[in-house]
């Protein structure tokens, strides 16, 4: 390696109501890595761990930048697990091959949405290691409500209940399969009215305290609100013309978190 490998890798946001752990979108929102000669590899690192499935890291320096939030629900370890596999393969000279990586991060990630959108970008279906970038952009604009709490995937997903009723399960099927063909057209009507789930966020509302307020009462602007992974972030979505509007108000509501507008992210992750 004859110069430093830059990488970098988007935020996602798994679920999309729901679409449980088959659906994430890519936020331009981005973590990056940059890995040198010389140096003393923290072998403890995530990051450090996910490059060394490819390549040994003796003898390289690793520096993040890490700009996602961390146990926000916000895909930050996905971020990083695929900013360790992308310079791994840019040192050995290999090509990014996304579904491979997904097949190498995947026992480091646990679950493969929000992993799959930081590898493909866009909005992305995966299944059986297989992932479908459906879409460059969604028909609402995100509107993220981060608070200061964090919250561990693998407590809430101790949450959930081992099972449910077929009608919760068929009614959330039936609004997954409203969600893709909202998303395939472009429709906010349609995008509207899948975000309803009946299979995690009941059970999760609990460490999403913004979740229940917002749906109860949606600021100017909005057409719904989903719990963002494992949580504890919401994502509010507005009108592409009104995101503004529904930032402000949230600001307002909630001046304890931070609110931020975001845009889908067409890209995974590149080199920097």
């Amino acid at each position: 390696m004859t110069k430093a490998v830059r990488v970098r890798a988007p935020a996602t946001t798994a679920n999309l109501g729901p679409a449980f752990d088959c659906a994430a979108a890519a936020f331009d929102l981005w973590n990056e890595l940059t890995v040198t000669e010389g140096g003393e590899a923290d072998r403890d690192h995530l990051g450090v761990h996910a490059f060394a499935l490819l390549t040994d890291p003796s003898g390289f320096g690793f520096e993040f930048t890490v700009r996602i939030p961390r146990e926000r629900g916000l895909g930050s370890s996905a971020s990083i697990i695929a900013l360790g596999l992308a310079a791994a393969i840019v040192v050995n000279g290999d090509d990014l091959e996304p579904e491979r990586m997904l097949e190498l991060g995947l026992p480091l990630e646990g679950h493969a949405d929000n992993l799959a959108a930081a590898l493909e970008g866009g909005v992305c279906l995966t299944w059986d290691g297989r992932i479908a970038r459906i879409a460059d952009s969604l028909p609402c604009t995100p509107v993220a409500v981060v608070p200061e709490s964090r919250v561990l995937t693998a407590e809430a997903r101790a949450s959930l209940p081992e099972q449910v009723t077929h009608r919760a399960a068929a009614v959330t099927a039936s609004h997954a399969a409203l969600l893709g063909a909202a998303i395939a057209a472009q429709d906010p009507d349609l995008f509207a009215a899948a975000l309803h789930d009946e299979l995690h966020e009941p059970y999760r509302a609990a460490t999403a305290p913004a979740f229940d307020a917002v749906r109860a009462d949606l600021p100017p602007g909005a057409v719904g609100v989903t719990i963002s992974g494992s949580g504890p972030t919401v994502i509010v979505w507005a009108a592409h013309d009104r995101a503004d509007e529904c930032s402000r108000a949230l600001e307002e509501r909630f001046s304890d978190a931070t609110v931020t507008a975001l845009r889908v992210s067409p890209s995974g992750v590149e080199c920097a």
